[in-house]
């Protein structure tokens, strides 16, 4: 693990929680376990929302699996 993704889940976390956070992730991503540890360390509310047979550059490139109406379900719920 690179050293700055370590001093990221240790330290900022507490500066960006308790802002509502969503979490995106492919089920098969490699960086998925990045989001699943972030998620567990923020406060609420928070959303973890996993895109099933999705690795990480699938939701970079491939327009069909990138959950828009989710982000604007989120962003139409917090953004006020």
């Amino acid at each position: 693990m690179e050293r700055h993704a370590i001093v990221f889940r240790r330290t900022s976390m507490r500066m960006i929680s308790a802002r509502p956070l969503l979490f995106i992730a492919g089920t098969e991503a490699h960086s998925r376990e990045f989001s699943e540890d972030a998620y567990a360390k923020a406060a609420e509310p928070k959303e973890l929302y996993l895109i099933p047979n999705t690795g990480h550059v699938d939701l970079y490139d491939r327009t069909d699996v990138i959950p828009f109406a989710k982000l604007v379900e989120f962003f139409g719920k917090y953004l006020k």
